[in-house]
């Protein structure tokens, strides 16, 4: 990903049907979330919220 907020994380995308599972890994701690998305939707915009819902996962769970 060339986004700034994306970088040093892994991100995979899934298409379901008409949605798209989404998940993001953080390589250091292992730590990984999963959204489902439109398939519709931009697949920078899909990223950006896996990546949000991971950071978000890692600073309540106290990882670094």
């Amino acid at each position: 990903m060339t986004d700034d907020s994306q970088e040093g994380y892994i991100i995979e995308f899934i298409v379901v049907g008409k949605s798209v599972k989404v998940t993001a890994m953080d390589p250091v701690t292992l730590r990984e979330v999963s959204i489902i998305g439109a398939r519709g939707a931009s697949r920078r915009e899909l990223a950006a919220l896996a990546v949000r819902k991971l950071q978000y996962v890692m600073a309540k769970k106290g990882d670094s």
